[in-house]
């Protein structure tokens, strides 16, 4: 993603495959957590809620409208993104960084991604820690969350062509007691 025309991309490694991606940086888990109560909004689906980049490239705005700068051009398909606000056809969202700002519904979709946090974090075969490892996942790889059981503090997921699990405290993309079948 870039902040008026600069750009920030980087190589990201699953295992032993390269994945070019785009960098997102890694914030404090306070501010992950902040904002999490439930409101109403104009879609009927609740708020916040987590979605995901539709497009390779994708303007966020200022306000809720072409009027309005763009503040960030995104280039990173499938980044997750959490919806706070709506507003007619524009959904006000912060990525993994905190950054808020506008972006148009048709540049969002409903497939829920997720991004790595933090450092380096291992991809297991089943949900428990002695599980084997499938993959090392870097800082800022993307990849899909397929389920996440209420009781348990993992989630199954799917990047780079690998399928395992990973604790939902290593990424950013899900909430702590949220449910994904």
């Amino acid at each position: 993603m870039y902040k008026l025309k600069k750009r920030i991309i980087s190589t990201i490694t699953v295992g032993f495959i390269s994945i070019m991606g785009n960098s997102v940086v890694n914030i404090t888990e306070s501010k992950i957590l902040k904002e999490k109560q439930i409101l109403p909004a104009s879609t009927g689906k609740s708020l916040p809620r987590f979605g995901s980049l539709r497009a390779n490239v994708v303007n966020l705005r200022r306000g809720p409208g072409v009027r309005y700068p763009v503040d960030w051009v995104y280039e990173s398909k499938y980044l997750p993104v959490e919806i706070i606000a709506e507003f007619k056809n524009w959904r006000k969202v912060r990525d993994v960084e905190g950054t808020q700002g506008w972006i148009h519904q048709s540049m969002l979709s409903n497939r829920r991604m997720f991004v790595i946090i933090g450092q380096m974090k291992t991809l297991r075969r089943n949900d428990e820690s002695k599980s084997p490892a499938i993959a090392k996942l870097e800082t800022n790889v993307i990849g899909e969350l397929k389920r996440c059981p209420t009781s348990s503090g993992w989630c199954k997921v799917s990047v780079g062509g690998h399928k395992g699990w990973l604790r939902r405290v290593d990424f950013w993309g899900v909430y702590a007691k949220e449910t994904i079948k």
